[in-house]
C-alpha cells in the first residue's frame, strides 16, 4: 500500500510539472493589430499599428491562461503619414495624452484541445470596455526556425468606437470597427 501511495504521489508531481502554465512573448515581428471600418459608405477602410508586444501565458492541460497585450497608438498606419497624424489626433487616439491601447484578458475558453476565444478588458483612450475575442485559428508547435515552441492565432473582435470616445464624424464614419490579430508568440 505504501508502494502505491509513493507512487501516486510521485505521479501527481510528474503530472503537475506537465500541465504547468508556459509564458509565451509575443513576436512583434510576426504580429498584426488591425482595424477595419466603413468611410462614408464607399469602402471598408483597413489599417494596423506596427507595434504589439505582450505575454501569453497557456496551461493548455488545465485550459487556463491569460492574454496581455499592448499596443503602441503611435504607430498606426494607415499607409499614408499625413492620415496617421489625423488618427492619432485628439478626435480619435489621442495617442499625446493615450499612447498605448491594451488588451487585459480575465478567461480564456477552450473548445476540446483548442483556444476558441478570450474574454477581456480592451482600454483605447482611457475607456475599459469588455470585449470577447473570438479566435479563428490557434496552432502551438515547436518553430521550426527557431528551435523553441512556439504558439500563434488569429482573432477578431467587434467594438463601437463611439464607445471609447474616438466616435468623431459618426455615423458617417462607420462607428462600427473590426479589430483583428495575427499573432506569433516564442516561449520564454
Amino acid at each position: 500500500m505504501k508502494k502505491l501511495l509513493a507512487f501516486a504521489a510521485v505521479a501527481g508531481i510528474s503530472m503537475a510539472a506537465v500541465a504547468a502554465p508556459e509564458t509565451y512573448v509575443i513576436d512583434s515581428s510576426h504580429t498584426a493589430s488591425r482595424f477595419e471600418y466603413n468611410h462614408l459608405g464607399f469602402s471598408n477602410q483597413l489599417s494596423r499599428f506596427d507595434s504589439t508586444t505582450g505575454k501569453i501565458v497557456l496551461d493548455r492541460a488545465a485550459k487556463t491562461g491569460s492574454v496581455d497585450v499592448v499596443i503602441d497608438a503611435k504607430s498606426v498606419n494607415t499607409g499614408f503619414a499625413l492620415f496617421n497624424g489625423h488618427i492619432q489626433g485628439e478626435d480619435f487616439l489621442d495617442t499625446a495624452k493615450y499612447p498605448t491601447i491594451t488588451y487585459q484578458s480575465s478567461k480564456l475558453n477552450f473548445v476540446g484541445d483548442k483556444l476558441a476565444s478570450v474574454d477581456g478588458n480592451l482600454t483605447i483612450k482611457g475607456v475599459t470596455k469588455p470585449v470577447t475575442l473570438t479566435v479563428t485559428s490557434f496552432h502551438c508547435a515547436p518553430h521550426p526556425m527557431m528551435k523553441k515552441d512556439a504558439c500563434g492565432a488569429n482573432a477578431v473582435a467587434k467594438i463601437k468606437r463611439t464607445e471609447f470616445n474616438a466616435g468623431k464624424y459618426a455615423p458617417n464614419v462607420g462607428d462600427d470597427v473590426t479589430l483583428s490579430f495575427a499573432v506569433e508568440s516564442l516561449k520564454e
